[in-house]
Parts: structure tokens; C-alpha cells; sequence
């Protein structure tokens, strides 16, 4: 199969997407398609499979039976500029090629997060790490601005009086704080890839990283639309249930009456109807 080139997608090449007020993505490279996840399924068992199963089918039993590896096929290169913090939370997904910007090496640039007015908001008293919905006053508001506003660049001053009077950069760069931006290129496979976002587009996710995983989101929709679509409705829009909940649901489940034609009168193939029934019967004789 030729190397997969899909117009929407090439539109997306070098195209920067602002995030937060001084961040970014743009998407540098991608290799592969839904055709690449295609292809790397049925190398197994030949082009006969293709004759009895359509692709988007294919695709959709692999992402709803856990089959990973043909994702992995399909590999994304991005540009993100983002906060040091939000790089913190990031590179705890451990499966992408990363190269960041060296304060080091390079002078750092004197661009920080400052957050929007209407996310400022007080501490959640169910999530221990994250925001609530609960509006915090104005004038406490204004303070933390004007607070980050004077002690940022206050740090890059001094940063800055350090470098010009020779200290190595790798000393200097220690005083600045975790909302300056830094830049990396982040490189990962598909199937990661999709992890990173069923993580970080939750609700629980912090914002600011849930903002990049958005953009992030849309241009993984553009180059692998039907992947994107099985992994919306098997993943991300999904929900698990341990072995307890299975017993306490098992006998609500007695006197349920559903058929497959009702199933599939909902949306659902006729594959995926049969496997549902299936999961059901069991859970019955559990």
C-alpha cells in the first residue's frame, strides 16, 4: 500500500492551533490512516477477509475487542508549545519520542500562563486534586493576576540579569516558575495516543491539559475519522463495570426483555447487537 496521504489532513500540516494564551499545537508529520490500521489487521490472513468484513466493521471490532496493535501503526508528530506545568502532568504518558526545548542550551523565552478569569476557581471538595464550579470573588481574582503578573516577570528580570552577566543558563533558568511555556516535539502511535486523550479530555483531567487534548482530539478525527469514531463510542463515551457492580446488576437483569432487532433499531450492527446479548446471558448465568 502507497504511504497514506489524506487532503484534510495535509490541510492540518504546520497549522498552528492557539491554545491557552500563549500555547499552541500544530501537527509536523503523521504516517498512516484508517487504511494503515486496515491493512495491518488482515496481513495475518490475506486479502480474503476484505471480501467479508468492511473496513469501517473492522475497524470497529478491533477498538471495541481490545485488539491494539494495527493503532499502533498509525504515528503522530506534534509541535506544543505549553506551560511547565501542564509539561509535568504530559510526559507522564511515558509511550511518545520527546524532545523539549533546553534552558540550557537556549535562552528561555519570557512568555507565561496567566489564567483566564473565569477558570479561576476554588479548590474542589470532591476532587482533592482539581477545581471546582464554585466562583471565587473578584477581588481575589484580580490578586492572583496581579500577583502572577508582577512575580513572572519579576523572575524573568533577574533571569535575565544572570544571563547578561554570565551565568551559565543552567543555573539561571532554576528561579523561573512553573507557568513559563516551554516547547516540545511530541511524537506517538495511535493506539497511545488514544489513551493520552480518553485521560486527559475527562472532566476530571485539569483544564488547561484538557484544553490541548481537544485540539489534539479534532486532528486525530481528521486523519483517522473512523478510528476516531470507534474509539468515541468504545472508549470515551463508554463505561466499565467491575465484578461487584456485574453482581448487583445481575438480577436487574432477570425480567429484562431485549431482542436483537431492537438492538439494531438503536444503531448498533448486527455483530454488535449479538455480542451485547451475549455479555447479558452471561451476566444472567454469573
Amino acid at each position: 500500500m502507497a504511504h497514506s496521504h489524506i487532503q484534510q489532513a495535509d490541510e492540518l500540516l504546520d497549522k498552528q492551533f492557539d491554545v491557552l494564551d500563549h500555547g499552541f499545537v500544530r501537527l509536523v508529520d503523521y504516517m498512516g490512516s484508517d487504511a494503515a490500521i486496515v491493512q495491518a489487521a488482515r496481513v495475518s490472513y490475506g486479502e480474503g477477509t476484505k471480501k467479508v468484513s468492511e473496513d469501517r466493521a473492522l475497524i470497529r471490532y478491533l477498538m471495541r475487542n481490545r485488539h491494539t496493535s494495527p493503532f499502533e501503526m498509525v504515528e503522530f508528530k506534534f509541535h506544543v508549545r505549553l506551560p511547565i506545568f501542564v509539561a509535568r502532568q504530559w510526559i507522564r504518558h511515558r509511550t511518545a519520542n520527546v524532545n523539549e526545548y533546553s534552558g540550557r542550551y537556549s535562552v528561555m523565552k519570557g512568555e507565561f500562563y496567566i489564567p483566564d478569569d473565569q477558570d479561576i476557581r476554588r479548590q474542589s471538595d470532591v476532587n482533592k486534586q482539581g477545581r471546582s464550579d464554585k466562583e471565587v470573588p473578584e477581588a481575589t481574582r484580580r490578586r492572583l493576576v496581579d500577583y502572577l503578573s508582577r512575580s513572572q516577570k519579576e523572575a524573568y528580570d533577574r533571569y535575565n540579569e544572570f544571563i547578561e552577566a554570565g551565568l551559565a543558563r543552567e543555573l539561571a533558568r532554576i528561579s523561573l516558575p512553573l507557568s513559563l511555556y516551554t516547547e516540545w516535539y511530541w511524537k506517538i502511535d495511535l493506539h497511545n495516543l488514544l489513551h493520552f486523550l480518553r485521560l486527559r479530555l475527562d472532566s476530571h483531567a485539569q483544564l488547561e491539559i484538557r484544553r490541548y487534548a481537544e485540539v489534539m482530539a479534532d486532528i486525530v478525527r481528521t486523519v483517522c475519522p473512523i478510528a476516531y469514531e470507534a474509539f468515541e463510542d468504545y472508549s470515551l463515551k463508554a463505561l466499565g463495570f467491575s465484578g461487584p457492580e456485574l453482581a448487583a446488576l445481575k438480577d436487574a437483569l432477570v425480567d429484562l426483555k431485549i431482542d436483537k432487532e431492537s438492538l439494531v433499531s438503536r444503531g448498533l450492527s448486527s455483530r454488535e447487537a449479538g455480542e451485547l446479548l451475549d455479555k447479558l446471558e452471561k451476566i444472567r448465568r454469573s
